[in-house]
């Protein structure tokens, strides 16, 4: 028997019940490539974005143009890296379109992936009820599970649990194997591979028995529910008929999987980002998704965004210049309304103090001319590139914050063998005594503190260390020969005792931590900074220099009479701009690395660092490099500019060699003369 069926009207919410006319129109407010991108159908999408070409204004206005075209706003995902930037994007299309941008999905990759599982994970044995582990949290699972194993008791050391959770890690995020991980980036520990694949498949099993889901897992149990539930995946891709994707080209494999199933459905994706931007293979990240992307997603329409609002065009043809010497990219060409403005400046110095002496002087005559300190940027590849300039800026009186990487003075390793010279040149620093004390194998809080007393008190401090027996005895008279021939070789120049210290304590730094071959380089880096120094007085004050503040990301002048110039790598300054940018080190061997040299694809990511860096700047640019410098790391001598600027034609830069007033010829002296 059939049914009258009657209509029921759903009323519109108060903010929809008359269409709303936005107050601005599209066309006026965005360039036509922005507007091309913003408007464009069904289908999947790849945005080009050049670096400043206003990828974020796009990615607002895309939200704008679906809602005011009739999506239903819970229909639209949006994937960030950052809550905050997501946040920022959906406040943005809520100026625009109103209220109804609030019933936007927007997030990071991880807290959609829990809301999902919560939703339908039981598929793939997730209750609802997860407890999410954080990294220390994971870390001690897995040392939970290392003893267990009796992974704890073999000869050879085995990695820390920081170290396993980092190899697990960056396995699950690049969809490889252990194997490789562990071949390629922790070869030291080869010998360990049977043992490690056992305590990951115990650290999974160990998750799942309690319901523990590490960061990770979000998207490793999500890939697994879209791969598996095909009924929940059709559910999920049917809700989310509109997906964005923001800084695409910083995402790894899983993540792009993750993207190619929730779009199964229907192909609505629209991912934005630059290729030429793409920095982050360290932490997982592929280049080759968004190069790919047309090949994962048949029908592709691509967009360039390449009207820069950043840099003037001086800036641009260097960076054009730049990348299109890459081996593989979406070709563009960015270029600006701002024509005019000086040639970016290739500076040569003849070392590393004279680089960091004319940066000193230059930040001092731009603000004579009005560029305040806060629109100052010194960018490096290498967080101890800077080290010698934090020295400089700190003696002249230039306030900074260092981003980025902790400061080099600040390492661990560095302070630990700095303390070994520093009781040798004042056995009263019971400071230094402490730490150097608590590095021999046996020795306590409690134990130090002993000899520490015994120490300050005695003529003869280092036979107090000979007269100890049992487990740390060795250690500690061993501490003592070490000691004993510093103290007794006062003609030894501070890069020699540096290197006296080098050879005891590198035992100690492959005992104490498992990437000391990265560390060995800032080491090896301190001995080059100790060859500026014939006295190691005058070596230990100047490193004794504290910057004004500590260094923090997102840490900013507490108000704008305390301004203050920023030191980054670039790696923590993508994103961000400056008037003014320094690029130091852009030297061959330091920028590219020469740990880069062994493949293609690094010296590419290095290349595309280098336009990252050259991009910062909006109108004065200049890149510095010593000449001369044996890089003691590489066994090279460092002499030339970086290779990324010889396609560059001699009219897109100014070239200035520094030479000193009165025409000395003695620039590369030690930097504790005055000059």
């Amino acid at each position: 028997m059939e049914r009258e069926v009657k209509t029921y009207v759903l009323k519109r919410p108060a903010d929809e019940a008359v269409p709303r006319t936005l107050s601005i129109d599209y066309a006026a407010s965005l360039n036509p490539q922005q507007l091309a991108a913003v408007t464009a159908g069904d289908g999947p999408a790849l945005v080009i974005a050049g670096a400043g070409s206003g990828k974020t204004r796009t990615l607002v206005y895309r939200v704008a143009y679906l809602i005011d075209s009739g999506v239903d706003p819970s229909n639209i995902l949006l994937l960030t890296f950052t809550r905050k930037s997501a946040q920022e994007m959906l406040e943005r299309a809520g100026d625009l379109i109103g209220a109804r941008s609030q019933r936007v999905c927007g997030g990071t990759f991880h807290s959609v992936a829990n809301m999902l599982l919560r939703r339908y994970g039981r598929s793939v044995n997730v209750e609802p009820g997860f407890t999410i582990l954080d990294r220390g949290d994971a870390e001690d699972l897995i040392a939970l599970c290392r003893a267990q194993l009796g992974l704890n008791e073999k000869d050879k050391r085995f990695p820390r649990k920081g170290t396993i959770m980092e190899m697990i890690s960056k396995s699950e995020n690049t969809l490889r194997s252990l194997d490789d991980i562990l071949m390629e980036e922790f070869s030291h520990f080869a010998d360990h591979l049977e043992d490690l694949n056992r305590l990951q498949k115990a650290y999974v099993v160990a998750k799942r028995q309690k319901q523990l889901l590490d960061y990770d897992d979000l998207l490793v149990m999500l890939r697994q529910l879209l791969s598996v539930d095909e009924a929940s995946r059709a559910t999920i891709s049917r809700q989310y008929r509109y997906l964005l994707v923001d800084e695409y080209q910083d995402t790894n494999r899983l993540q792009a999987e993750v993207i190619r199933l929730l779009a199964n459905a229907h192909n609505n994706v629209m991912v934005v980002g630059d290729d030429s931007q793409s920095i982050y293979a360290f932490r997982g990240a592929t280049f080759k998704n968004i190069m790919e992307f047309p090949t994962l997603f048949p029908g592709t329409t691509v967009y360039k965004l390449e009207e820069n609002y950043r840099s003037t065009q001086p800036i641009l043809n260097l960076a054009n210049c730049i990348i299109e010497a890459a081996a593989e990219k979406y070709t563009k060409r960015l270029f600006t309304r701002k024509i005019d403005g000086p040639l970016p400046a290739l500076v040569e110095a003849a070392g590393e103090n004279a680089q960091s002496r004319f940066i000193a002087q230059k930040i001092l005559e731009l603000r004579e001319e009005g560029v305040s300190l806060s629109e100052v940027a010194v960018l490096f590849r290498s967080s101890f590139h800077s080290f010698d300039l934090e020295i400089e800026l700190s003696r002249r009186g230039l306030p900074f914050l260092k981003r980025g990487g902790v400061k080099f003075i600040e390492t661990a390793h560095v302070k630990d063998l700095l303390a070994h010279v520093r009781v040798v040149a004042n056995p009263l620093d019971a400071v230094s005594w402490h730490r150097v004390l608590m590095l021999v194998e046996g020795v306590g809080p409690k134990k130090a503190q002993d000899l520490l007393a015994a120490i300050v008190k005695a003529d003869r401090p280092f036979d107090v260390l000979r007269g100890v027996s049992g487990r740390s005895g060795q250690g500690l008279k061993n501490l003592a020969n070490t000691l004993e021939g510093l103290a007794g070789a006062d003609d030894r120049s501070p890069s020699e005792q540096v290197n006296h210290v080098y050879e005891y304590y590198l035992p100690i730094l492959k005992d104490q931590y498992d990437d000391y071959p990265k560390r060995t380089r800032d080491l090896d880096h301190l001995h080059t900074i100790a060859e500026n120094y014939s006295g190691i007085d005058e070596f230990l004050a100047d490193l004794a220099l504290e910057p004004p503040d500590g260094s923090a990301v997102d840490v900013d002048a507490p108000d704008r009479d305390d301004e203050r110039m920023v030191l980054s790598t670039i790696h923590s300054a993508k994103g961000l701009e400056w008037q003014c940018v320094f690029v130091i080190w852009v030297v061959d061997g330091r920028f590219p690395s020469a740990y880069s040299f062994v493949t293609d694809e690094e010296l590419e990511e290095e290349r595309r660092l280098f336009y990252v860096a050259v991009t910062r700047a909006k109108r004065h640019l200049f890149m510095t490099y010593p000449i001369n410098v044996f890089d003691k790391a590489s066994g090279m001598l460092l002499s030339k500019p970086s290779r990324f600027l010889d396609p560059v034609s001699s009219d897109l830069l100014d070239v200035l060699a520094l030479v000193e007033e009165g025409g000395r010829e003695d620039w590369g002296a030690p930097r504790y003369q005055d000059y």
